[in-house]
């Protein structure tokens, strides 16, 4: 399913969600220039789960460990990567943004990141694999809109065998449906890595704990707002 716009008007510019787009955009440009020094700055400012379990044996220092959290978050490991990502950052990003607001999108943005990133430590605590990319935080935005906005609908793209197909299909059955996707095949992991005692390829459980996490504060802003509301009347 590729999801190519909401239902939903703006009434706000997303200036947040488009300078984190911008900013994922430029970012990957940079990788493109340093050639061979791609891998090191991705080993350097990616992040590893077991540099975060034990900093020193990477002599790295707790803090500089904490930094990849973020720093991670804006590399990418391909052109299709950096696409797959940042078109469900455009579509849904820009409606979370307006009603959380511009500060707190962006923090949303970041924390769901970070706790995706610990969520896949839990698991894989001694990969060694560089997590990079901006899935989770955008799995935490994804997991916001199910809750802000359930009675959105999104205008989705299904690449069939012979023809594309389009159509509009509410928010409430996509984003369980996208989520599951996650879920299913970050078990498929946990089995794989049982037999070969390494992680390789997509950090499913960064996206399950980042789509939960955004969820959970999305329920946590209501309740606030609505606390707020019933206050000022």
């Amino acid at each position: 399913m590729i999801p190519l716009r909401t239902t939903l008007e703006r009434k706000k510019p997303p200036i947040v969600n488009g300078a984190l787009v911008a900013a994922n955009v430029l970012v990957f440009i940079a990788q493109l220039f340093m050639g061979e020094h791609t891998e090191r700055v991705i080993q350097t400012f990616g992040f590893l789960p077991a540099r975060l379990v034990d900093p020193a044996a990477f002599h790295y220092a707790p803090w500089e460990v904490g930094i990849t959290l973020v720093t991670s978050l804006f590399l990418h490991g391909g052109f299709v990567h950096l696409i797959g990502n940042l078109i469900y950052l455009w579509v849904f990003g820009g409606a979370v943004e307006e009603v959380l607001g511009h500060g707190r999108f962006l923090l949303l943005y970041i924390s769901c990141g970070a706790l995706g990133s610990l969520t896949h430590t839990l698991l894989f605590p001694q990969s060694t694999v560089p997590s990079i990319g901006a899935s989770g935080s955008i799995a935490g935005i994804l997991g916001a809109f199910l809750v802000l906005l359930p009675h959105a609908r999104i205008v989705t793209l299904f690449p069939l065998v012979v023809y594309w197909a389009m159509a509009e299909i509410p928010a409430v059955l996509f984003l369980p449906i996208w989520f599951g996707m996650q879920f299913f095949n970050g078990f498929l992991s946990l089995q794989a890595a049982r037999r070969a005692f390494e992680v390789v390829g997509i950090a499913w459980w960064a996206h399950v704990g980042g789509f939960l996490f955004g969820a959970l504060m999305s329920v946590v802003f209501r309740a606030m707002r609505r606390n707020a509301t019933m206050r000022a009347t």
